[in-house]
């Protein structure tokens, strides 16, 4: 092939030289062996793309394994294709891909109530069949109109109306097809089933659980926990999508396109209100003193705190409302992380002892000085805030370990009342493509940096793997300590923070970092329409604490 290599210096750029045109997979079975995990994508001078695009230039090139956001969702795509096959070749049916759960994928069976543990054995059989025989995965261009045909001949109504509402009809649509099947992904696939070692299928309630690597540990299924809590708050979200009738995109469209937005998001706010209202009840209920409140980034957990003191209020009770930064250690007893910097996250900045004992005192009725960071000295100021509980007053603490069960060790049990707080959407794209979970809470950051922190777009895509990986470190793991799940998805926000992200994003040039990334989420943003009356947002919303507007400042 003649190519010529050169390495940039300080980084994992490919600059090419070549006499002829070559494809990204053949280059990547070259530097394969240099890799440490199996290489699934390339980004092109910017954009990325699959490993069967052919080059034909001097470029710049990157190759991307599942520790990357694009190459983990482009593993989880064409894994998804190769079960809906396999569903096809031993069930004869189709299967609906609902949600992320159990570090892998919810899905349900069609034509079947419940499914046996011989349905699934079988099912596993054939997609491993299918992956020893490498079948290859192409793909072909058409037209918009071609597709909206494909789905109404094929029986999927609701892929081909979100088709009819794409405001650019004349724009390509790419099938997918694998052993004579073919269907839509949202987004990039890999070359060939030989690709997709890793998997386990496992019967999970009336489902099946489609589980693969986690992005940290690209070549190994993750233990299993059973993350039934989430299971229940994703079934609580269908009931509510249900009953606001945007059981997919096309319905989420349907609805704005009509005019009938305000109603939605009135009644998605309902919903909301009730569950906290729901949440204060039975901690009353309880008669519990202390309540932990956590959640990943972009969760909504400041407006949700506040919201919860309300309806605590309600009830009768004094919520006295508090955060775990006020106990950092003094600045030089911070931990540090493998860079020498200073490790705000860890649990380890936290003086531990004095909030257990100031925590005790209050509920027994002493009398505290409770400090306050002074985060520009790094250290704790005492003397402002002087604090005693009364009986009918309640704790509510807000942070990032509250419900890691080392923060509150010399605390009764008894006391406390776990609140876990995540966006879990459960909009679907349609059947077979969701929209994930994490994408939703970027978006809510990604709005918040540029109002509030200075930050560009570009900043909040740099910055979420290294958010990512401090979840799950201090938070994730302990989701299951929690009595309750605070879902804090609203179902009309992408269509909402859509007026502000992608603006942002479209400022991002092919020489920024984050560029393939923004063009991922242009991508499918295509497909939302539009809110553009954000008055009829209501100023407690917990969307307002990342647009603007907020009742809580």
């Amino acid at each position: 092939m003649n190519i010529r290599l050169q390495t940039t210096t300080g980084s994992d750029w490919i600059k090419i030289h070549k006499d002829k045109p070559f494809t990204l997979e053949e280059l990547a079975r070259e530097y394969q062996p240099e890799a440490p995990y199996r290489i699934l994508l390339a980004c092109v001078n910017g954009v990325d793309r699959e490993l069967t695009t052919e080059i034909d230039g001097d470029s710049w090139i990157r190759f991307y394994d599942q520790r990357t956001q694009s190459a983990n969702l482009a593993y989880q795509r064409s894994l998804s294709m190769l079960y809906l096959v396999a569903i096809r070749d031993t069930l004869g049916g189709d299967a609906m891909i609902d949600n992320s759960l159990n570090k892998g994928l919810y899905t349900a069976i069609k034509a079947r109530s419940r499914v046996s543990k011989d349905d699934v054995a079988r099912v596993e059989k054939r997609m491993r069949e299918l992956v020893e025989a490498d079948l290859p995965i192409t793909k072909e261009l058409c037209t918009v109109q071609d597709g909206i045909d494909f789905w109404e001949e094929n029986n999927c109504p609701e892929k081909a109306e979100m088709l009819r509402q794409l405001e650019d009809p004349e724009g390509e649509f790419r099938l997918y097809e694998l052993d004579g099947y073919r269907n839509y992904f949202f987004g990039l696939m890999v070359p060939s089933t030989g690709y997709l070692e890793h998997f386990e299928l496992r019967r999970y309630k009336t489902g099946v659980l489609l589980r693969f690597p986690y992005y940290t540990k690209p070549d190994e299924v993750p233990e299993y926990v059973n993350d039934f809590r989430l299971y229940g708050a994703f079934g609580e979200e269908a009931r509510w999508t249900k009953l606001l009738g945007t059981t997919n995109l096309a319905d989420l469209n349907r609805v704005i396109l009509e005019g009938r937005q305000k109603d939605l998001v009135l009644l998605s706010e309902a919903l909301h209100e009730k569950k906290i209202s729901d949440i204060a009840d039975e901690i009353c209920k309880l008669n519990r003193r202390i309540v932990l409140i956590a959640g990943p980034s972009s969760s909504g957990k400041t407006t949700f705190a506040r919201r919860l003191c309300i309806q605590l209020r309600v009830n009768g009770l004094k919520p006295l409302y508090m955060g775990t930064d006020d106990y950092f250690v003094e600045r030089e007893q911070s931990p540090r992380d493998e860079n020498g910097e200073y490790n705000y996250e860890n649990l380890d900045a936290l003086d531990i002892d004095l909030f257990n004992r100031n925590m005790n005192d209050l509920l027994e009725g002493k009398t505290v000085d409770l400090p306050e960071f002074d985060f520009m000295e790094g250290k704790k100021v005492y003397g402002k805030r002087i604090t005693t509980l009364q009986s009918d007053q309640l704790i509510v603490i807000e942070g990032i370990h509250a419900l890691n069960a080392e923060l509150t060790s010399q605390i009764d049990d008894n006391e406390k009342y776990r609140i876990y707080i995540s966006p879990l959407t459960q909009l679907n794209i349609d059947r077979h493509n969701r929209v994930p979970s994490t994408d939703a809470r970027m978006l809510r950051r990604m709005v918040r940096d540029y109002k509030y922190r200075g930050h560009s777009a570009v900043d909040t895509i740099i910055d979420w793997p290294k958010v990512r990986d401090g979840e799950n470190r201090n938070i994730f793991p302990y989701n299951s300590e929690a009595d309750v799940l605070f879902n804090s998805v609203l179902e009309y926000e992408i269509p909402m923070l859509k007026n502000y992200v992608v603006p942002l994003l479209k400022e991002i040039q092919p020489d920024q970092p984050g560029y393939s990334e923004a063009v991922r989420i242009l991508k499918y943003l295509e497909y939302f329409q539009t809110i553009d009356d954000e008055t009829i947002v209501p100023n407690n919303s917990i969307i307002r604490e990342f647009i603007g507007g907020s009742v809580f400042g």
